[in-house]
């Protein structure tokens, strides 16, 4: 039998009621909400509004998951649909004032690039979630490697206490290693937008150098 994933894992510890579980869960896709909420720029109470509603329905459906390694997903469309549903009613109950040079929120403007914006928060999420899943030294490496500014492969190997020869490998090696985790796997299969190199390309900001 497959071992159960880490989210899956999570997924089913917090329907069994596991504090920790759900704590982890929150800790980990919070992030992931506020990009959410942000791209909609929403005021801070609705905003609040939209997380608190997000984490009630999780536990009012987390039972009725199929698929529990679509939770990041899940997450990011009923977070994008509560904030449209508050930017709805707020047109509805709004007045607006022609003569302001605010412009009023609307639902259009907001779902404007946010395609994009989704996907990009679930590339950032998946890679936060495969990075979880490798070795001491690969998390070491890859997190020197990504460093603003990029360091030296001389000055990478000497806080590691690794030859300078054997960084590049590595990195090749961890690199290859966070592909084939299960949440990056998820973006990269074919005929998905970012297939082929878009996760972990040059954006992932682990060049060489």
């Amino acid at each position: 039998m497959t071992p159960a994933s880490p989210i899956a894992a999570l997924v089913g510890a917090a329907a069994r009621g596991d504090q920790r579980a759900w704590n982890e869960i929150v800790a980990r896709y919070a992030p992931l909400v506020l990009a959410v909420v942000h791209r909609h720029r929403l005021r801070p109470a609705d905003a609040a509004d939209v997380n608190q509603t997000l984490w009630l329905r999780l536990v009012e459906r987390i039972d009725g998951l199929r698929d529990p390694e679509a939770l990041p997903g899940w997450i990011a469309t009923t977070t994008r649909n509560e904030c449209l549903r508050v930017l709805r009613a707020q047109r509805r109950t709004q007045p607006y004032d022609p003569l302001s040079d605010d412009e009023p929120a609307s639902p259009v403007d907001a779902v404007a690039d946010l395609d994009e914006e989704m996907e990009a928060a679930q590339r950032r999420q998946a890679l936060r979630d495969g990075f979880r899943l490798l070795s001491e030294q690969c998390r070491r490496l890859l997190a020197e490697l990504m460093a603003d500014p990029p360091p030296s492969y001389a000055a990478v190997g000497s806080r590691l206490a690794m030859p300078v020869g054997s960084i590049g490998p590595t990195r090749v090696r961890c690199l290859d290693k966070l592909r084939r985790t299960p949440a990056v796997l998820r973006l990269v299969e074919p005929g998905r937008p970012g297939a082929g190199g878009g996760v972990l390309g040059e954006r992932s900001g682990v060049g060489e150098r």
